[in-house]
């Protein structure tokens, strides 16, 4: 049987929410700033992955937030990102790429610095440019009363 976030709620995995315009607003410009400071060359690929992956973690939050639910705050992180399947519609191949990145950024922020590749942050960073654009796509045509002006 496959879950819905109705499942999750009863589970205690997500909280109802009302989200608003200015608060999707809000989590674009925090996506936005992320996505331009892990563009940063002088800071290391470490933080640049870190950085990019909280951009796409916000996108999550975003999805959920239009849906009308904000995450739990048990395996908050696991949850958001698997909650894409739900909102955004994004394939399991992505997600579960996004929860690698989730794993290598944990390493990099709590174990071992210097743990992450220019490669693997660059590779974060475009899934988090492909996860920003798919979230516009995706309010335009679910969600248009939340669509930022301007987007």
């Amino acid at each position: 049987m496959k879950m819905s976030l109705q499942d999750w709620l009863k589970n205690g995995w997500l909280a109802d929410h009302k989200t608003s315009p200015d608060e999707i607003a809000d989590l674009l410009s925090v996506i936005d700033r992320d996505l331009n400071d892990c563009q940063t060359s002088s800071i290391s690929p470490d933080w640049r992955l870190s950085i990019a992956y909280n951009a796409a973690l916000q996108v999550a939050v975003a999805g959920l937030a239009a849906m009308g639910y904000r995450p739990g705050r048990e395996a908050h992180h696991y949850r958001t990102i698997q909650s894409l399947a739900y909102t955004l519609r994004t394939d399991s191949t992505t997600i579960a790429q996004l929860d690698a990145f989730r794993k290598k950024r944990n390493i990099s922020d709590y174990e071992r610095a210097g743990s992450v590749t220019d490669i693997e942050a660059n590779e974060m960073i475009s899934l988090a440019l492909k996860l920003r654009k798919e979230l516009l796509q995706w309010l335009k045509k679910e969600h248009p009363e939340f669509m930022p002006e301007g987007q």
